[in-house]
Parts: structure tokens; sequence; C-alpha cells
């Protein structure tokens, strides 16, 4: 195998934002930067962006102008010039309650249009948003949590447990067989036509490439051998995955979909897949997706046609 994934080409796996994780626990630190008048604010309703009218950007706006809500400090710029202090200008976000409107946007549309910083502030702010959503009481004692750290911790005043945003480890794996055919799958729930490659989460106590065989076999009874080879990683917070792209090789070729989670498995020679995307007949995963760039870092170039 000798297949590897373009680098830059992971839409969400961009970011340029210092975090400064070190301020989060400056009270004082936190409230000039708030209060300063180049200090840019995210507003997230749910698990949407606020995004400018041509929704290629971030409708960042200024703290002034911010609505009430869970403010998280996500970072500053290190720009030589910009910023309140020597540290560079800082960054926040603001969790809205309510319904978004159609001034907001899901990282599946904007998060390929964004630039690397904005790219790297939504995928930032949406996994953060995610987890409080669904952290709202300690899962100890069940009292309510309340919100420290300016916005990365979740503090148990009852029992006094701390909580932290997790990434939840996952494969996705694309397959390949001696005659240099790739293994796609398609879901239960997906029409006909759709394919992607493989993927899971990685379980208690397992190695990752351990997890590649296993979820490989489950899912079609396809066998991997030793050639297990990472390619790159991408956060997918919906709601918290991080999802780690393998390429593998395959000793056993015989498929038996598991028909749970995958109703269909096929190995694709490049002539195949390009035959079935042209005709209309295939899609393949959308443009920020890791998958789409495995299978792209198999074929060897870019592809067109996406869900």
């Amino acid at each position: 195998m000798a297949y590897s994934i373009v680098p830059g080409s992971l839409s969400l796996s961009r970011s340029v934002l210092d975090r400064a994780a070190d301020r989060r626990r400056d009270a004082e630190w936190l409230e000039k930067a708030w209060a300063a008048e180049d200090t840019q604010v995210a507003l997230v309703v749910g698990d949407k962006l606020a995004v400018e009218a041509d929704r290629t950007a971030l409708r960042l706006v200024p703290p002034a102008a911010a609505p009430e809500g869970i403010r998280i400090f996500l970072g500053i710029d290190l720009v030589a010039g910009a910023g309140m202090t020597a540290d560079g200008r800082a960054v926040f976000a603001v969790l809205v309650t309510g319904e978004p409107d159609e001034s907001y946007a899901g990282l599946r549309e904007v998060g390929g249009v964004l630039d690397d910083r904005e790219a790297g502030i939504a995928v930032n702010v949406i996994g953060l948003a995610n987890w409080h959503a669904i952290h709202t009481h300690c899962a100890n004692c069940g009292a309510h949590t309340e919100v420290v750290d300016a916005g990365h911790v979740r503090h148990c005043p009852n029992c006094g447990l701390n909580h932290f945003p997790r990434s939840d480890p996952a494969i996705i794996v694309l397959v390949t067989d001696d005659q240099d055919r790739a293994l796609l799958g398609r879901n239960e729930a997906w029409p006909e036509g759709r394919y992607s490659t493989l993927a899971g989460f990685v379980e208690p106590g397992e190695s990752l490439e351990a997890a590649v065989r296993r979820e490989v076999f489950e899912e079609t009874g396809v066998v991997v051998g030793e050639e297990v080879q990472y390619a790159a990683s991408q956060p997918w917070p919906l709601p918290s995955s991080l999802m780690l792209g393998f390429y593998a090789k395959a000793t056993g070729y015989a498929i038996n979909v598991d028909q749970d989670e995958i109703a269909e498995a096929k190995w694709f020679s490049r002539e195949d897949l390009q035959a079935l995307v042209e005709a209309g007949s295939m899609a393949l995963p959308g443009n920020i997706s890791i998958s789409r760039r495995l299978i792209e870092g198999w074929y060897g170039k870019e592809l067109t046609g996406s869900w």
C-alpha cells in the first residue's frame, strides 16, 4: 500500500487559533479580553453557527453585540499588531438558546468553504456546544453541573466531580484487495447507490489496528491482515468523534455483510467506480469527510459527485 491523503484536504482538520488553555482560569484576563473592542464572538444555536449572508464565512460579532448564553473562551489570534494585549486578539463563543433561523448553518454546509482559522473555530465550538447540551447533570450523582474554566469544564457542586469534554475515537478505513480494488459499503439507512468506507468506534482496551480488523470483519466478513497503515485524522463533532483514517490490505476477500449496519458491500476497481459515478448511479461521501479523502487517495485524484 502506498496511498495517502492530500495534505490540507481535510476541511475539518484545519486550525490556526492558539487555544491558550492557560488563560481559562484567569478571570481577570478573561474579563479584560471580553471587554476589548477587537475581540470576536462566534454565535451558536444548537449545532448551527451564525454565518454571513453569502454563507462562506462565520458571522463574528463584538462582545457588545453578543446575546446572553454560555460563554466559551476559544483562544487568541497570534497576529502581529492585533489584539488587546501582546497575546493577540481574543476569540469567544456564546451558546444561545432557542431555534436557529436562516442566518445560521451547520458544519456539513459550511465546513468546506470556511478558511483555516474559521474552520478551526467552527469545529471546536460545535464540539463544545454538543458536549454542553448533553452534560447538564452529573453522571455520578445526578446534580446539575456548573460551567467553569471558561466553558471547558462542568463542575458538580454536589459531589465535586469535574466533567471534561471528550472525543470518542473511531476508525475509518479503506480496505483494498490483491487486485487493488477498494471495499466500500452501504449503510442500511442509505438509499441505493450511496457508498462509503467502513468505520466504527474503538472499544475499551483495543488498539486502533485491532479496531480496524474487528470492524471490517464484523461488518463485511472480510479479513484484514497485518498491513494497516495510518493516513490522517479528522474531528467529527457530530456529536463527539475523532475519526482516525487508515488504509488496510485484506487477506480474505469473501464478503458476508452483517445485515445490521451494513446492507451491502462490494469490491470496486477504479474503472468501476469512475463509470458508476459518471453515470450518476453511485454517490460518494461529501467533500468535508475523511471518507471521501481516503477514497480519493486510493483513486489517485479528486472525484466529482457526492451525497
